[in-house]
Parts: structure tokens; sequence; C-alpha cells
């Protein structure tokens, strides 16, 4: 019998004639995932990253019908994951009709269900249940409750069916008990009180729970995921001992590996409107540029490494890099344009809102941490595409760069704004001499926009190597010789702190 068929049974006679085969959620995932992994059919669609680590370990998991504690610091997809386990769910399954606990007809845990079967039996009717409504996810904070997530008793029910305290029917039950048969996902377990925690433990154990003294035995059929930050363990509370010993796969997740899975999940995530994707261009150097600052940042003496860096750092950048350059068109009147180095001041409100400082670090500031987790990025890809400058140190004159850096020698200076047209922008670039063959000799299969991308990450490069000078103001960089630059600055006396070059 096909699904359509199954799908029409309206009875409980009606599904057993069908040959309905009832089976736990444990069992289903378990089924299911052995079924498409037998198929090669693909399992956590999506997740980049986690092919070799996370995911045969979540499998594993699934395959021994665990419980699951995803373990990992924020923006490491622990939520995607559990909400990915959906789709290893049938498509719908039997419930008794009007069940606030989605009984299953041939194992009925409710008061309300097991009464209604003995009185209609086979003419129970039944409804079904889309696979998308068993997965139930709720936000531990400290002010959840018992009740809340277990039940309590409801004196308005009592009074409305006149009914006493001792019978089971004037409980109101909790987002546990009404995720039977679900997938419920507890996420930052740790910030849940720890008498709360407790009241976890016979469901887990045992399945069944317990309000307030009453005698009742619910098998409740649930999966279990919980998320937890390892930050919380000092931060906020802890995961008590008896309740992580009773999950039986603890699951440590991680951030992207590499700059490649870093580029395809902000790829995914980001959403940039239509227009921007139609006007602006970017080269593949700005993508790595935004992977690498987050990359930088995982690193940084100035970052708190327990608070760890998002994905969304990755993500909110992107975007911002995007809108910085679409509102340098718009106030120039073009119809496009390409990302500049320049525009990757507009992605510093996504770093200072996505990072934990450090004492050291605040005491920088998240303004000047900021430009500095830039500069390491430049510095970092820079050997990739160009020859690292510390490799000519000794013999200058043979360096690619010997042009560029006589040129600002001379005391010439070059004054990039963030926020000029594409043709004074590539006027005033191309000045320099010796900077469009070095980009021409080492990148010229490039297209031309792409190639005027290289020539000012060319000279910020430099710049991060301590080959030229440079200054930031408000609206711009200054790009001179770096002797002169350093006697400026030193001649100049106290200057605005926004003005200084952030880390010289």
């Amino acid at each position: 019998m096909n699904d359509k068929q199954l799908l029409s049974a309206k009875t409980l006679g009606e599904l057993k004639k069908a040959g309905y085969r009832s089976r736990p959620i444990k069992d289903e995932l378990r089924e299911n995932l052995i079924v498409r992994l037998r198929k090669k059919q693909p399992v956590f669609g999506g997740i980049f990253g986690y092919e070799d680590t996370v995911i045969p370990d979540l499998q594993r998991a699934i395959l021994s019908r665990h419980n699951i504690l995803l373990l990992g610091l924020r923006g490491q997809a622990k939520t995607r994951l559990a909400r990915l386990m959906v789709d290893l769910l049938d498509e719908y399954v039997p419930i008794v009709d009007g069940s606030e606990l989605n009984d299953d007809p041939f194992r009925p845990i409710s008061r309300y269900a097991r009464d209604l079967l003995a009185q209609r039996g086979d003419e129970t009717p039944i409804t079904w249940l889309h696979r998308s409504e068993r997965y139930v996810e709720k936000l531990a904070t400290p002010d959840v409750t018992v009740a809340d997530l277990i039940g309590d008793v409801d004196p308005i029910r009592a009074a409305t069916l006149k009914l006493p305290y001792s019978d089971e029917r004037v409980l109101h039950f909790g987002l546990v008990p009404r995720s039977n048969r679900c997938i419920f996902v507890l996420n930052e377990l740790p910030d849940l009180q720890a008498r709360i925690q407790v009241a976890l433990f016979n469901i887990l154990e045992e399945g069944d729970v317990q309000i307030r003294g009453f005698k009742i035995r619910l098998p409740l059929d649930i999966q279990f995921v919980f998320t937890a930050n390892p930050e919380d363990y000092t931060n906020r509370g802890s995961i008590v001992t008896p309740l992580k010993d009773r999950i039986e796969s603890q699951i440590l997740t991680h951030y992207p590996r590499s700059l490649e899975i870093a580029r395809k999940i902000t790829r995914q995530e980001a959403r940039p409107a239509g227009e921007q994707r139609n006007r602006v261009k970017v080269p593949a150097l700005a993508e790595d540029l935004i992977e690498q600052i987050a990359f930088e940042a995982r690193r940084s003496e100035y970052v708190d490494p327990r608070s760890g860096v998002s994905a969304r750092l990755s993500i909110a950048a992107y975007e911002n890099l995007l809108s910085a350059a679409e509102r340098r068109i718009l106030l120039n009147g073009e119809k496009e344009t390409t990302v500049r180095v320049a525009d990757f001041w507009g992605v510093v409100p996504a770093i200072t809102g996505k990072i934990e400082l450090v004492y050291e670090g605040e005491q920088e500031g998240a303004l000047r941490v900021a430009h500095f987790l830039i500069g390491k990025a430049i510095r970092s890809l820079f050997p990739e595409w160009f020859p690292n400058p510390e490799t000519f140190r000794r013999e200058p004159q043979r360096s690619p760069y010997a042009q560029i850096i006589a040129w600002f020698a001379q005391g010439n200076v070059l004054d990039l704004l963030n926020d000029i047209p594409n043709s004074e922008f590539s006027r005033q670039i191309g000045q320099v001499p010796g900077l469009r063959e070095v980009v021409q000799q080492y990148h010229g299969d490039r297209p031309v926009w792409e190639r005027l991308f290289l020539m000012e990450f060319l000279l910020h490069g430099l710049a991060e190597f301590s080959v030229l000078g440079k200054h930031l103001v408000e609206n711009g960089a200054t790009f001179s010789d770096l002797l002169s630059s350093m006697l400026s600055v030193e001649n100049s006396g106290e200057e605005d702190e926004e003005e200084q070059p952030p880390f010289p």
C-alpha cells in the first residue's frame, strides 16, 4: 500500500488494515538513516566542514539511538544540525485525534487516549502529524521552571471540570510531555538552573515524568538533543554531572578549518539584496579576506578565545562589504563597481559587535582591534598572491616592488579616499609606477576590474610588511615612504587618536 492510501486511514481499524507498523522515534531515525546511507543519499545537507568530523559522530549516535549533546562555541551550526534531523523522520505518523501528547494509537500514554480507545476501539479517530510538526525547540534561560518543561496542576481545569486535585485530568503538561514522539532540542543547557536539570533525570533514564507527586507513568518517546557552549561552564552555570552522564553521546563541534569551507558557508548564509549582487563585483581575494579576518580574530591575543568568533561575523561582514560598495556607487551616480580594500572599513561594525575582547583588547579599543584584524588578514594572505617582501630585505634591488618603493621614496604621496568614483580611483592608483606591472606579471590573466583590486591590495600589503607607510584617516588612507611617514608622526606631536594608524 502506498503512502497516499495509508494517509486515507481515518480510524484505528483502517490503520490496522493498512498494515501500518508503529515504531519508537529513535528506531524511526535509525532505520531511515540506514536507508539513506545505503542509497548514498545526502544526510545533513548544507553543512560544510563537518563531513569527516561532526556528521559521522552524529550518524553514529543516531544509529546507537542515543540522546545527544552538541558541545561547541557559538556559531558552529549546532542548532542547524538538530533541525536537519527532522529530515530523517517519517513524513507522517498517526496520532489519536485530539490528543495533546501526540499519542500513538497502538501505544497510548495519556488518560484521554486510553479512555477514548477503551470506549471506541477500532473506531477511534486518528489524524496524521507531519514531520515538520515533530520538532520542538526551547532556549534554556534561568527563568525556565519545572512547570514550563514538565507540567503542573491546573486549578482552573480542576474547577471547570469539577475534579479533585488527585485526578490525573487536572494536570497541565509542560513542553517535554507535549513533545512526545518528537525531536526535542534544548539550547544552551548550562543556562538551565540545576534543580530544573534534575527534573530531566527520570525522563532521560526511564522515559516517564513526575509532577507534584502524582503516581502517573508516561513512557515518553522523545529524541533529546541538547546544545551547550563550553564558555557557559564558567560564566553562567554548568551541566550537572548526573544529567550529563545520562546523555549518551557528546559531540564536539568546531569552526571551519579552511578558507574554502568558510567561503561556502558565507555564500550560503549571506542574504544580500538582488541589486547588490548585480551591481557589485566581488573578487575572490576579497572573499578570502572576509574569512581571514575571522581566522585572525580566533587566534588574536586581543580576543577572548573562550567566547569564540561566530561564523556570523563573516556573514555580516560580507553583507556590509557589499553595502559599502553599493553606497559608494549611489553617491557617485554610477551603475556598477568592484569591491575595494577601502570598502573593508565598512565591515568594522560587523567585527566590533561579534568579538569579546580580553583586558588588553579593551585597553586598545574595539575600533583599533578591528582595524588590526583587517591588517593581519591582509598580511596573512599577501604571500599567497605576491612574493613576500621580507625575502628581498638584503637585496632590495631584486625586489619586484623596487620601482614602487622608489617612487614613494622620492617624496610622492598617494591619497585614496573611500568614496571616490571609479574613474578617479583608477586614475589615482594608476599613477604609481610599477604597480600595474607587478599585478600584470603575477595575475595578468585576471580581468581588469579584479586587477584594480589587486593593485590596491598590493599597496596595503606592502604597508603591512613595513615597506611603505600608511596613515589612516576617517575617510580613507594615505600611502607614503615609510621613513617620512614615521618622521611625520614623530614631528606632529599629539594627534587625534582616531587618525593614528592602528598598531603602527
